[in-house]
Protein backbone atom coordinates (compact mmCIF):
# COMPACT_ATOMS: atom_id res chain seq x y z
CA UNK A 1 0.00 0.00 0.00
CA UNK A 2 3.03 2.55 0.85
CA UNK A 3 4.08 1.88 -2.65
CA UNK A 4 0.29 2.84 -3.85
CA UNK A 5 0.15 5.65 -1.87
CA UNK A 6 2.53 8.31 -3.54
CA UNK A 7 2.11 7.47 -7.45
CA UNK A 8 -2.04 7.84 -7.22
CA UNK A 9 -2.95 9.50 -4.34
CA UNK A 10 -0.62 12.55 -4.65
CA UNK A 11 -0.16 12.37 -8.65
CA UNK A 12 3.37 13.63 -8.85
CA UNK A 13 4.15 11.47 -11.95
CA UNK A 14 2.09 9.44 -14.25
CA UNK A 15 1.34 9.32 -18.07
CA UNK A 16 -1.30 12.24 -18.39
CA UNK A 17 -0.65 14.66 -21.30
CA UNK A 18 -0.30 18.42 -19.48
CA UNK A 19 -1.29 21.71 -21.22
CA UNK A 20 1.06 23.83 -21.31
CA UNK A 21 1.31 37.79 4.84
CA UNK A 22 1.02 41.53 5.66
CA UNK A 23 1.99 41.39 9.31
CA UNK A 24 5.26 39.78 9.94
CA UNK A 25 4.66 40.12 14.19
CA UNK A 26 1.91 37.89 14.13
CA UNK A 27 2.52 35.58 11.19
CA UNK A 28 3.51 31.75 11.69
CA UNK A 29 7.17 31.16 11.62
CA UNK A 30 6.27 27.77 11.25
CA UNK A 31 5.18 25.13 8.88
CA UNK A 32 3.78 21.82 10.03
CA UNK A 33 4.70 18.82 7.75
CA UNK A 34 4.44 15.49 7.12
CA UNK A 35 7.30 13.14 6.16
CA UNK A 36 8.37 10.04 6.47
CA UNK A 37 11.14 8.43 8.78
CA UNK A 38 13.64 8.25 5.66
CA UNK A 39 14.22 11.17 3.45
CA UNK A 40 13.22 9.62 0.02
CA UNK A 41 10.19 7.55 2.36
CA UNK A 42 6.41 7.68 1.39
CA UNK A 43 4.79 6.66 4.82
CA UNK A 44 3.28 9.77 5.32
CA UNK A 45 3.03 9.23 9.05
CA UNK A 46 5.95 11.29 10.92
CA UNK A 47 4.83 14.73 12.01
CA UNK A 48 7.84 17.68 11.93
CA UNK A 49 7.88 21.30 11.67
CA UNK A 50 10.00 23.83 9.42
CA UNK A 51 10.94 27.07 10.01
CA UNK A 52 9.73 29.52 7.66
CA UNK A 53 12.61 31.53 8.36
CA UNK A 54 15.87 29.25 8.20
CA UNK A 55 14.31 26.64 6.43
CA UNK A 56 15.49 23.92 9.06
CA UNK A 57 13.88 20.87 10.15
CA UNK A 58 12.58 20.15 13.67
CA UNK A 59 12.66 16.35 14.77
CA UNK A 60 9.54 14.04 14.47
CA UNK A 61 7.02 15.57 16.88
CA UNK A 62 4.65 12.72 16.25
CA UNK A 63 5.14 9.31 14.92
CA UNK A 64 1.72 8.66 13.41
CA UNK A 65 2.42 5.26 12.85
CA UNK A 66 2.55 4.24 16.23
CA UNK A 67 -0.65 2.28 17.12
CA UNK A 68 0.42 2.54 21.11
CA UNK A 69 0.03 5.77 20.77
CA UNK A 70 -3.88 6.40 22.54
CA UNK A 71 -6.57 8.61 20.76
CA UNK A 72 -9.60 10.77 22.32
CA UNK A 73 -12.90 10.96 21.12
CA UNK A 74 -13.12 14.63 20.36
CA UNK A 75 -15.31 16.32 22.59
CA UNK A 76 -14.85 14.16 25.70
CA UNK A 77 -12.12 13.23 27.30
CA UNK A 78 -12.33 9.47 26.78
CA UNK A 79 -10.66 7.02 24.82
CA UNK A 80 -11.00 6.10 21.68
CA UNK A 81 -12.26 2.42 21.14
CA UNK A 82 -11.14 0.29 19.11
CA UNK A 83 -11.28 1.17 15.33
CA UNK A 84 -11.19 -1.72 12.22
CA UNK A 85 -11.73 -1.64 8.60
CA UNK A 86 -11.71 -4.73 6.91
CA UNK A 87 -8.59 -3.26 4.15
CA UNK A 88 -6.66 -1.85 6.71
CA UNK A 89 -6.75 -3.55 9.71
CA UNK A 90 -6.33 -1.96 12.94
CA UNK A 91 -3.94 0.25 11.31
CA UNK A 92 -6.96 3.09 11.84
CA UNK A 93 -5.84 3.36 15.05
CA UNK A 94 -2.66 4.79 15.03
CA UNK A 95 -2.76 8.52 14.53
CA UNK A 96 -1.84 8.73 10.87
CA UNK A 97 -3.44 5.71 9.46
CA UNK A 98 -2.71 5.25 5.94
CA UNK A 99 -0.86 8.48 5.50
CA UNK A 100 -1.67 11.89 5.78
CA UNK A 101 -1.55 14.30 2.62
CA UNK A 102 -4.09 17.06 3.77
CA UNK A 103 -3.83 18.99 7.06
CA UNK A 104 -4.53 22.60 8.05
CA UNK A 105 -3.29 24.71 11.68
CA UNK A 106 -5.85 26.47 13.35
CA UNK A 107 -4.10 29.23 15.27
CA UNK A 108 -7.22 29.84 17.63
CA UNK A 109 -7.64 26.35 19.63
CA UNK A 110 -3.78 25.69 18.81
CA UNK A 111 -4.52 22.37 16.67
CA UNK A 112 -4.21 20.81 13.93
CA UNK A 113 -6.91 19.22 11.68
CA UNK A 114 -6.20 16.20 9.18
CA UNK A 115 -7.99 13.24 7.78
CA UNK A 116 -6.41 10.22 6.82
CA UNK A 117 -5.88 9.23 3.05
CA UNK A 118 -7.94 5.53 3.27
CA UNK A 119 -9.66 6.61 6.36
CA UNK A 120 -13.52 8.68 5.99
CA UNK A 121 -12.70 10.52 9.25
CA UNK A 122 -11.99 14.46 10.77
CA UNK A 123 -9.24 14.29 13.33
CA UNK A 124 -6.99 16.93 15.16
CA UNK A 125 -3.80 17.34 17.01
CA UNK A 126 -3.78 19.25 20.61
CA UNK A 127 -0.42 20.85 20.12
CA UNK A 128 -0.27 22.38 23.74
CA UNK A 129 -0.80 18.50 24.95
CA UNK A 130 -0.12 15.89 22.13
CA UNK A 131 -3.15 13.94 22.11
CA UNK A 132 -4.56 12.80 19.17
CA UNK A 133 -8.37 13.41 19.29
CA UNK A 134 -11.11 11.70 16.74
CA UNK A 135 -14.34 12.73 15.24
CA UNK A 136 -16.65 9.59 15.88
CA UNK A 137 -19.96 10.36 15.78
CA UNK A 138 -19.17 11.01 12.02
CA UNK A 139 -17.60 10.34 8.25
CA UNK A 140 -16.07 13.38 6.93
CA UNK A 141 -16.33 13.10 3.45
CA UNK A 142 -19.50 10.46 4.13
CA UNK A 143 -17.90 8.23 1.71
CA UNK A 144 -15.64 5.51 3.40
CA UNK A 145 -15.07 3.32 0.46
CA UNK A 146 -12.18 5.19 -1.12
CA UNK A 147 -12.44 4.79 -5.46
CA UNK A 148 -10.33 2.79 -7.31
CA UNK A 149 -8.41 6.19 -8.92
CA UNK A 150 -8.77 7.63 -5.74
CA UNK A 151 -10.89 11.08 -6.53
CA UNK A 152 -12.82 10.72 -3.09
CA UNK A 153 -9.79 10.99 -1.03
CA UNK A 154 -9.16 14.71 0.73
CA UNK A 155 -5.52 15.87 -0.54
CA UNK A 156 -6.37 19.43 -0.27
CA UNK A 157 -7.32 21.02 3.82
CA UNK A 158 -7.46 24.93 4.91
CA UNK A 159 -8.67 26.54 8.15
CA UNK A 160 -9.33 30.17 7.77
CA UNK A 161 -8.41 32.69 10.94
CA UNK A 162 -12.42 32.78 12.21
CA UNK A 163 -12.02 29.00 12.73
CA UNK A 164 -13.94 27.62 9.36
CA UNK A 165 -12.10 24.68 8.05
CA UNK A 166 -12.44 23.92 4.05
CA UNK A 167 -10.86 20.54 2.35
CA UNK A 168 -11.43 19.59 -0.97
CA UNK A 169 -11.07 15.84 -2.63
CA UNK A 170 -8.97 14.95 -5.70
CA UNK A 171 -11.96 14.90 -7.66
CA UNK A 172 -13.01 18.56 -6.86
CA UNK A 173 -16.97 17.10 -6.34
CA UNK A 174 -16.28 17.58 -2.67
CA UNK A 175 -16.04 21.25 -0.97
CA UNK A 176 -16.31 20.06 3.06
CA UNK A 177 -16.92 22.96 5.01
CA UNK A 178 -16.48 22.25 8.83
CA UNK A 179 -15.89 24.15 11.87
CA UNK A 180 -13.03 24.19 14.59
CA UNK A 181 -15.54 24.76 17.55
CA UNK A 182 -17.46 22.50 20.34
CA UNK A 183 -19.92 21.26 18.26
CA UNK A 184 -17.70 20.05 15.28
CA UNK A 185 -20.32 20.94 11.96
CA UNK A 186 -19.38 19.57 8.73
CA UNK A 187 -21.14 20.39 5.73
CA UNK A 188 -21.17 19.12 2.02
CA UNK A 189 -21.22 21.83 0.27
CA UNK A 190 -21.16 20.01 -2.91
CA UNK A 191 -18.80 19.73 -6.34
CA UNK A 192 -16.66 22.75 -7.36
CA UNK A 193 -17.64 24.45 -10.78
CA UNK A 194 -15.02 25.59 -13.86
CA UNK A 195 -14.89 29.10 -14.47
CA UNK A 196 -15.65 29.33 -18.23
CA UNK A 197 -12.36 30.77 -18.98
CA UNK A 198 -10.73 27.39 -17.63
CA UNK A 199 -10.96 25.50 -21.38
CA UNK A 200 -8.97 22.60 -20.70
CA UNK A 201 -8.02 22.97 -17.02
CA UNK A 202 -10.13 22.23 -15.35
CA UNK A 203 -10.56 21.56 -11.62
CA UNK A 204 -12.08 17.86 -11.94
CA UNK A 205 -9.00 16.98 -14.36
CA UNK A 206 -7.34 14.30 -12.93
CA UNK A 207 -4.17 15.21 -15.15
CA UNK A 208 -3.89 18.53 -14.35
CA UNK A 209 -5.58 18.98 -10.90
CA UNK A 210 -5.42 16.04 -8.72
CA UNK A 211 -3.33 16.35 -5.23
CA UNK A 212 -1.31 19.39 -3.84
CA UNK A 213 -2.34 21.45 -1.28
CA UNK A 214 -4.87 24.87 -0.46
CA UNK A 215 -4.17 27.79 1.29
CA UNK A 216 -6.45 30.58 2.25
CA UNK A 217 -5.91 34.81 0.80
CA UNK A 218 -7.17 37.79 2.46
CA UNK A 219 -9.46 38.42 -0.28
CA UNK A 220 -11.76 35.41 1.32
CA UNK A 221 -10.19 33.23 -1.29
CA UNK A 222 -8.90 29.65 -1.37
CA UNK A 223 -5.84 28.97 -3.67
CA UNK A 224 -5.28 25.44 -4.83
CA UNK A 225 -1.48 24.01 -5.53
CA UNK A 226 -2.21 20.61 -7.79
CA UNK A 227 0.53 18.13 -8.04
CA UNK A 228 0.49 18.99 -11.58
CA UNK A 229 1.74 22.44 -10.78
CA UNK A 230 -1.17 24.18 -11.57
CA UNK A 231 -2.94 26.50 -9.54
CA UNK A 232 -6.53 27.52 -8.97
CA UNK A 233 -8.80 29.94 -7.17
CA UNK A 234 -11.95 28.80 -5.73
CA UNK A 235 -14.52 31.18 -4.56
CA UNK A 236 -16.18 29.14 -1.25
CA UNK A 237 -19.71 30.58 -1.62
CA UNK A 238 -20.22 30.18 -5.22
CA UNK A 239 -17.56 27.30 -5.38
CA UNK A 240 -16.13 28.90 -8.62
CA UNK A 241 -12.74 27.26 -9.64
CA UNK A 242 -10.86 29.79 -11.98
CA UNK A 243 -7.53 28.56 -13.26
CA UNK A 244 -4.77 31.02 -12.56
CA UNK A 245 -1.71 29.89 -14.34
CA UNK A 246 0.88 27.08 -13.62
CA UNK A 247 3.86 27.50 -11.06
CA UNK A 248 7.54 28.00 -13.73
CA UNK A 249 11.00 27.31 -12.33
CA UNK A 250 10.45 23.99 -10.79
CA UNK A 251 12.65 21.33 -12.21
CA UNK A 252 11.41 18.42 -14.27
CA UNK A 253 9.44 15.75 -11.90
CA UNK A 254 8.96 18.31 -8.89
CA UNK A 255 5.20 18.48 -8.21
CA UNK A 256 3.83 20.54 -5.19
CA UNK A 257 2.14 18.60 -2.18
CA UNK A 258 2.67 21.25 -0.09
CA UNK A 259 1.97 24.93 0.39
CA UNK A 260 2.55 27.27 3.32
CA UNK A 261 2.70 31.45 3.33
CA UNK A 262 6.19 33.23 5.18
CA UNK A 263 5.77 36.28 6.93
CA UNK A 264 7.58 38.13 3.29
CA UNK A 265 3.99 36.98 1.66
CA UNK A 266 5.87 33.98 -0.33
CA UNK A 267 4.78 30.93 -0.85
CA UNK A 268 6.75 27.81 0.47
CA UNK A 269 6.38 24.41 -1.77
CA UNK A 270 7.43 21.25 -1.04
CA UNK A 271 7.02 17.94 -3.30
CA UNK A 272 6.53 14.24 -2.03
CA UNK A 273 9.17 13.48 -4.44
CA UNK A 274 11.87 15.75 -4.62
CA UNK A 275 14.06 17.19 -1.76
CA UNK A 276 14.11 20.84 -2.70
CA UNK A 277 11.82 23.51 -1.85
CA UNK A 278 10.79 26.53 -3.40
CA UNK A 279 9.20 30.05 -2.97
CA UNK A 280 6.22 30.90 -5.30
CA UNK A 281 5.72 34.50 -5.66
CA UNK A 282 2.18 34.81 -6.56
CA UNK A 283 1.91 38.03 -8.74
CA UNK A 284 3.33 35.75 -11.49
CA UNK A 285 3.26 32.21 -9.76
CA UNK A 286 7.62 31.99 -10.76
CA UNK A 287 9.24 29.56 -8.70
CA UNK A 288 12.94 30.67 -6.85
CA UNK A 289 14.88 28.16 -4.19
CA UNK A 290 13.92 28.39 -0.86
CA UNK A 291 17.11 27.23 1.11
CA UNK A 292 16.80 24.14 3.84
CA UNK A 293 19.31 24.08 6.51
CA UNK A 294 20.25 20.92 7.08
CA UNK A 295 18.25 17.69 6.95
CA UNK A 296 15.93 18.22 3.93
CA UNK A 297 12.87 15.78 3.92
CA UNK A 298 10.21 14.72 1.22
CA UNK A 299 6.77 15.77 2.25
CA UNK A 300 3.44 14.99 1.69
CA UNK A 301 1.55 18.51 2.96
CA UNK A 302 2.39 21.49 4.66
CA UNK A 303 0.19 23.91 7.14
CA UNK A 304 -0.08 27.28 8.71
CA UNK A 305 -2.31 29.96 9.64
CA UNK A 306 -0.50 32.35 7.36
CA UNK A 307 -3.16 34.22 4.94
CA UNK A 308 -1.41 35.00 1.53
CA UNK A 309 -1.98 38.90 0.82
CA UNK A 310 -3.52 39.44 -2.80
CA UNK A 311 -3.14 42.34 -4.57
CA UNK A 312 -6.70 43.03 -5.62
CA UNK A 313 -9.69 43.35 -2.52
CA UNK A 314 -12.76 41.00 -2.27
CA UNK A 315 -15.38 42.81 -3.97
CA UNK A 316 -17.91 39.72 -3.17
CA UNK A 317 -18.90 39.83 -6.82
CA UNK A 318 -18.25 36.89 -9.48
CA UNK A 319 -18.80 38.22 -12.95
CA UNK A 320 -20.86 35.05 -15.03
CA UNK A 321 -22.07 35.01 -18.16
CA UNK A 322 -26.10 35.92 -17.91
CA UNK A 323 -25.59 37.63 -14.20
CA UNK A 324 -28.88 39.09 -13.87
CA UNK A 325 -30.41 40.77 -10.76
CA UNK A 326 -33.40 39.32 -10.19
CA UNK A 327 -36.80 42.03 -9.31
CA UNK A 328 -37.64 42.36 -6.05
CA UNK A 329 -35.13 40.41 -4.67
CA UNK A 330 -32.19 42.75 -3.13
CA UNK A 331 -28.94 41.60 -4.30
CA UNK A 332 -29.68 38.52 -5.10
CA UNK A 333 -28.60 37.45 -8.68
CA UNK A 334 -28.81 33.85 -11.00
CA UNK A 335 -26.59 33.22 -13.74
CA UNK A 336 -25.99 31.31 -16.17
CA UNK A 337 -22.74 29.87 -17.76
CA UNK A 338 -20.72 29.10 -20.69
CA UNK A 339 -22.73 30.44 -22.60
CA UNK A 340 -22.61 29.62 -25.58
CA UNK A 341 -23.14 26.07 -24.06
CA UNK A 342 -20.09 23.77 -26.04
CA UNK A 343 -20.37 20.30 -24.53
CA UNK A 344 -24.65 19.69 -23.54
CA UNK A 345 -24.48 20.95 -19.92
CA UNK A 346 -24.42 24.31 -18.12
CA UNK A 347 -24.36 25.72 -14.60
CA UNK A 348 -26.76 27.77 -12.55
CA UNK A 349 -25.83 30.50 -10.07
CA UNK A 350 -27.83 30.72 -7.66
CA UNK A 351 -26.23 33.89 -5.25
CA UNK A 352 -28.41 35.61 -2.35
CA UNK A 353 -31.41 34.15 -2.91
CA UNK A 354 -34.17 33.25 -0.35
CA UNK A 355 -33.87 28.73 0.36
CA UNK A 356 -36.60 26.81 -1.46
CA UNK A 357 -37.48 24.71 -4.49
CA UNK A 358 -36.93 26.61 -7.71
CA UNK A 359 -38.23 25.19 -11.33
CA UNK A 360 -35.86 25.62 -13.95
CA UNK A 361 -37.61 24.88 -17.58
CA UNK A 362 -35.88 24.98 -20.96
CA UNK A 363 -38.16 25.51 -24.13
CA UNK A 364 -37.29 25.71 -27.61
CA UNK A 365 -38.12 28.42 -29.96
CA UNK A 366 -41.51 27.34 -30.72
CA UNK A 367 -42.09 27.01 -27.17
CA UNK A 368 -42.26 23.40 -26.82
CA UNK A 369 -40.59 22.37 -23.72
CA UNK A 370 -37.32 20.01 -24.13
CA UNK A 371 -36.59 20.01 -20.58
CA UNK A 372 -37.78 20.54 -16.71
CA UNK A 373 -35.87 20.34 -13.11
CA UNK A 374 -36.27 21.19 -9.77
CA UNK A 375 -33.44 22.78 -8.19
CA UNK A 376 -33.47 23.16 -4.32
CA UNK A 377 -31.38 25.54 -2.71
CA UNK A 378 -30.22 25.69 0.93
CA UNK A 379 -28.38 28.59 0.89
CA UNK A 380 -27.59 31.78 -0.25
CA UNK A 381 -25.25 30.20 -2.62
CA UNK A 382 -25.88 27.80 -5.31
CA UNK A 383 -24.42 26.20 -8.16
CA UNK A 384 -26.34 23.42 -9.94
CA UNK A 385 -24.99 21.64 -13.06
CA UNK A 386 -27.68 21.39 -15.85
CA UNK A 387 -26.88 18.22 -18.51
CA UNK A 388 -28.52 18.39 -21.72
CA UNK A 389 -29.97 15.45 -23.48
CA UNK A 390 -27.05 14.75 -25.94
CA UNK A 391 -29.28 14.69 -28.87
CA UNK A 392 -30.62 17.99 -28.02
CA UNK A 393 -30.55 20.04 -31.56
CA UNK A 394 -27.80 23.01 -31.54
CA UNK A 395 -29.93 26.28 -31.64
CA UNK A 396 -31.47 29.04 -29.54
CA UNK A 397 -33.43 27.65 -26.19
CA UNK A 398 -35.34 30.24 -23.68
CA UNK A 399 -34.34 28.96 -19.80
CA UNK A 400 -36.86 30.29 -17.48
CA UNK A 401 -36.78 30.10 -13.59
CA UNK A 402 -39.52 30.14 -11.17
CA UNK A 403 -39.96 30.49 -7.70
CA UNK A 404 -41.78 28.25 -4.83
CA UNK A 405 -45.14 30.00 -5.69
CA UNK A 406 -44.44 30.11 -9.82
CA UNK A 407 -43.44 33.12 -10.19
CA UNK A 408 -41.16 34.12 -12.71
CA UNK A 409 -37.43 34.99 -11.24
CA UNK A 410 -35.34 34.82 -14.51
CA UNK A 411 -35.33 34.30 -18.01
CA UNK A 412 -32.61 34.57 -20.62
CA UNK A 413 -31.68 32.93 -24.19
CA UNK A 414 -29.08 30.06 -24.20
CA UNK A 415 -27.23 29.07 -27.24
CA UNK A 416 -26.35 25.48 -27.80
CA UNK A 417 -23.35 24.94 -30.61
Amino acid sequence: MRKFLPLLTLFTTGLCTVPANSNAQQADRFAYAITDATQLGSNWSYLRRLNLQTGEYSTVLLNGSDQNTPAYIAGKNEQAALQTDARLGTLVNSAFAGGVAAMAFDKKTNRLYYTPMLFDQLRYIDLKTMKVYFVTDKGFTGKPVKNADQGNIVTRMVITPNGTGYAITNDATQLIQFSTGKKGVTRDLGTLVDDPANKEVSIHNACTSFGGDMIAGDDGQLYVFSARNHVFRIHPETKVATHLGMITGLPEGFGVNGAAVTSDNKIVVSSALKLDYFTVDHRNWTASPFSISGTSWNSSDLASSNLLTTSAKNTNTVNFASRNPLPNSGEGTLAIFPNPVTDNKFVVQFSQLKAGNYSLLITDVMGRQVQQQTISISGEYHAQTIQLDPAAAKGIYLVKVTDGVNRNVFTTKVVIQ
